[in-house]
């Protein structure tokens, strides 16, 4: 983990409870609290310190505040202890578990003979190589490794080449690894359809004056397609499952991430029980954690227990339809598109009208889901929480 920031400075005094820190996990940024009362005496870590180990002492606190000047010059020790010659009681603020990435050196290039006499290893090389060498009567012992598989050279530059290496935040660093994950480990398939949304965006006409009047947020056209998905995963539960090698883990709850584009990366928070809660309720959710992903204050509870994702790249991106990946473990996951008027058949011949067209895909993992699909179309009455009147998206499975 990393130190995003200090909410504490030496020499404050705290309490049980106030937050001492802000630390960036794998996942989100969590508060780090105070145990103890006492006096913040030394921070040993301080704002960025990247890759903590775990156990690593990251400040020292005291019982009295007359001993925060002994700790002015303190410098963790490579056992990471507190000097014993200190008598005040310091105890250290435990992080969370971390981990801390050890600098590699380049490693060096060394012939294949070496690597086969010491370890009896078989001979990597591509199909040109063993030609090239088979043609010219040349050992592939005898031959030098241009650049060894994960070695430093692989992120060389071309020469003349200008570029600038950006470092990877913790949260990008598990998003592309879960995200490679997936697209080697899940055998992903597509489907798509074009769904008429005319009645949808009417209903979100007809519920916003009134949200505005009850001081509500505004309904979006992604709340109710979350709602609609929520129906829709009620009634084809094998969308909600999960694939566990020995058998299908079909969930009771509906539990919707909702993925989030922020500066510090991909968040996927998490609208609990959605078949169950109201456009109202949902509306204020999705918000609420948008905004929350976007500060990077993110819990884990607002992320975690998920069982099918929904992204959204047509309302603010304008992108007309797209295929996502997979969010393991989950077994699907709905990419929407934006909304675009179309000219199509009336109801008489030689008649035309507009309407207006979304696209959906649906991601799926075949080990789970064989070939069942729902879209979005027309509307239906359900109950509403704030709205006893709305109608939602009906959903055809």
């Amino acid at each position: 983990g990393n130190i995003a920031r200090w909410v504490k400075k030496e020499g404050d005094k705290v309490s049980p409870g106030e937050v001492l820190c802000e630390v960036e996990t794998d996942k989100a940024t969590v508060e780090m609290e105070c145990m103890e009362e006492g006096y913040l005496a030394k921070i040993v870590c301080g704002d960025g310190t990247k890759e903590i180990k775990v156990g690593e002492i990251i400040a020292i606190t005291v019982e009295e505040e007359g001993d925060i000047e002994k700790f002015k010059d303190y410098k963790a020790s490579s056992s990471a202890a507190a000097p014993a010659e200190s008598k005040p009681q310091s105890e250290p603020v435990e992080p969370k578990e971390e981990k801390k990435e050890v600098s590699k050196a380049p490693e060096p290039t060394a012939t294949k003979t070496e690597e086969s006499s010491q370890s009896g290893d078989r001979l990597f090389s591509s199909p040109v190589a063993r030609k090239l060498a088979e043609d010219n009567n040349v050992p592939l012992s005898s031959l030098k490794a241009s650049a060894a598989k994960g070695s430093k050279k692989e992120a060389a530059a071309a020469p003349g080449l200008g570029y600038v290496d950006l470092p990877n935040t913790q949260i990008r660093k598990v998003t592309a690894n879960r995200l490679l994950q997936s697209k080697q480990t899940i055998p992903h398939y597509y489907l798509t359809v074009d769904s008429r949304v005319d009645k949808l965006i009417k209903l979100r006409s007809e519920l916003n004056p009134m949200q505005d009047a009850s001081g509500g947020k505004k309904i979006s056209i992604n709340d109710l397609v979350i709602k609609a998905a929520a129906l829709a995963l009620r009634k084809v539960p094998a969308c909600n499952s999960s694939w566990m090698n020995d058998f299908i883990r079909q969930y009771h709850n509906v539990n919707i991430n909702v993925a989030v584009q922020t500066e510090h990366g991909l968040f996927v928070p998490v609208v609990r029980d959605a078949d169950k809660k109201g456009l109202a309720t949902i509306a204020d959710e999705v918000k609420q954690l948008a905004s929350r992903a976007k500060d990077n204050s993110l819990k884990p509870e607002d992320y975690e227990g998920g069982t099918f994702t929904v992204s959204n790249l047509g309302g603010p991106f304008g992108i007309k339809q797209f295929c996502a990946i997979v969010n393991p473990p989950q077994s699907a996951i709905l990419a929407i598109g934006s909304a675009e008027k179309r000219v199509i058949p009336g109801a008489a011949e030689g008649q035309y009208e507009i309407g207006s067209f979304m696209s959906a895909t649906l991601s799926c993992d075949h080990r789970v889901i064989d070939g069942t699909f729902f879209f979005l179309a027309d509307s239906e009455p359900v109950d509403d929480a704030s709205h006893s009147y709305a109608s939602v998206t009906k959903v055809f499975c």
